[in-house]
């Protein structure tokens, strides 16, 4: 029996759209991650970008569980000495809603080359209009 590689050629890639209203945000960032990686597709290949384009809607609306509105923080740094900004989940969701559903889906891809250019197939909109009806995404459901 041969392992099946994917090449180039055989892969084509697709548009979804998913609705982020009340939906949980570590599970919705899961399945995003195994679409965005192709994971789903039976060529699946490991070292491949075989994945679909996911257009993530209403990202404000997300939901989280438990004290996480209060408590959760995100961490970044300007690489200046004394540059560590420390900012909280309601802080970020006033402010910049589409990088809460970015930052959990871009930690649940591999931290490598491959995982840099699959973050690029996601497009997160904080409110329900966005600019890829061209592209004619299929509506799906997630659990």
């Amino acid at each position: 029996m041969k392992t099946y590689s994917a090449k180039p050629s055989d892969i084509n890639h697709e548009w979804f759209i998913v609705d982020a209203e009340n939906k949980v945000l570590g599970r919705l960032a899961s399945d995003i991650a195994q679409i965005l990686r192709g994971k789903h597709k039976p060529i699946f290949t490991p070292h491949m970008d075989t994945g679909d384009y996911v257009v993530i809607i209403n990202a404000e609306k997300v939901r989280v569980t438990g004290k996480k509105e209060q408590m959760k923080s995100y961490f970044r740094h300007t690489e200046y000495p004394g540059g560590t900004k420390i900012t909280m989940l309601k802080n970020m969701r006033e402010k910049h809603p589409e990088r809460i559903i970015t930052n959990a889906v871009k930690g649940m891809l591999p931290h490598t080359k491959l995982g840099r250019k699959i973050i690029k197939k996601l497009k997160v909109y904080a409110g329900s209009e966005h600019p890829h009806e061209a592209q004619n995404p299929k509506k799906l459901e997630l659990n």
